[in-house]
């Protein structure tokens, strides 16, 4: 039974996550590597008040995640697959070995700032529910101001990026035509649209400067919907990501159709978890390390081995 491990998106974050991690040596180890990494302590960075903030949401999912799967490896519990939303490419990514944790900590950090100061305020993200993306996608078009289809999570599971009125304007729209849902997110930042194309340029820039290894294990990028095993492809995916639209519900796809038949989300939440069940994983089983004991997880990991 092929298990994959995901690693969710901004939006995903909650107050004492990294506080909230196994209490393993291998946690401390990996907090203790973060903290090296950004030159201050990385347990502040999970504080209600941090979160806040884009650079601490982000740099808390990269370490939650790559902490969580290492405590599973410690205990012989690895994936055959990795995949991550948005940010959650790129714990991914350390996970399949294509890039050292430091510098990835470093290059999220950048990642995050270039977000962040970009679009301080007045942008964001809003999910809408119950329509198609044939259905919502004439409705964008009627929006004046920037609204990007950003986020295709499952069939009827869709997310919008842009300024804050345009996301009013969709959201409106959206309910008026039958949508469930229209709520805004925790996310600040118009993500996964062409309004991040120069960020994106610039950490691509960055990226270009660290050293890379092929994945050791498949790695799913989920801007692509496929499999990439080329490391410098996988930076530039990495890079681009933040600009692209996030086709989760194909990702999800593209992995049960390459065995996967588990899917076990990092922390923290649970938010691929309910996608799994909503998009096309077949009949496989999705768990998230949130509210479920290591034993627990790792006697599902372990059923890979």
């Amino acid at each position: 039974m092929t298990v994959l491990f995901t690693f969710p998106g901004q939006g995903a974050q909650k107050p004492g996550m990294l506080h909230a991690l196994p209490a393993h040596p291998t946690t401390e180890r990996t907090l203790a590597e973060a903290t090296q990494a950004l030159g201050r302590d990385v347990l502040a960075l999970d504080a209600a008040e941090a979160l806040r903030s884009t650079v601490a949401v982000q740099l808390s999912l990269l370490v939650a995640g790559v902490a969580m799967a290492r405590v599973l490896a410690a205990h012989c519990a690895v994936p055959r697959m990795v995949a991550g939303l948005s940010i959650g490419a790129w714990p991914a990514a350390v996970v399949a070995g294509v890039l050292d944790f430091s510098d990835a900590v470093r290059l999220v950090e950048l990642r995050a700032r270039l977000m962040e100061d970009a679009y301080p305020h007045d942008y964001g993200m809003t999910a809408i529910g119950g329509l198609t993306r044939q259905q919502l996608e004439p409705l964008l078009a009627q929006v004046h101001g920037p609204a990007y289809l950003a986020n295709l999570n499952a069939p009827r599971q869709l997310v919008v990026s842009g300024s804050a009125p345009a996301l009013d304007a969709v959201a409106a729209l959206a309910l008026a035509h039958g949508a469930t849902r229209a709520e805004r997110l925790a996310v600040p930042v118009p993500s996964h649209s062409p309004l991040l194309d120069d960020q994106a340029r610039t950490l691509a820039c960055a990226c270009d400067q660290v050293p890379r290894k092929r994945p050791r294990i498949t790695y799913v990028s989920s801007s692509a919907a496929r499999a990439l095993f080329d490391a410098d492809r996988i930076m530039a995916d990495l890079a681009a990501n933040m600009a692209r639209p996030v086709l989760w519900a194909d990702t999800l796809r593209h992995a049960w159709e390459r065995g996967a038949r588990t899917a076990l989300e990092m922390p923290s939440r649970s938010v691929l978890t309910r996608l799994a069940l909503e998009a096309d994983f077949g009949a496989g089983i999705a768990l998230c390390a949130d509210g479920n004991r290591l034993d627990t997880l790792v006697q599902v990991a372990r059923a890979d081995q």
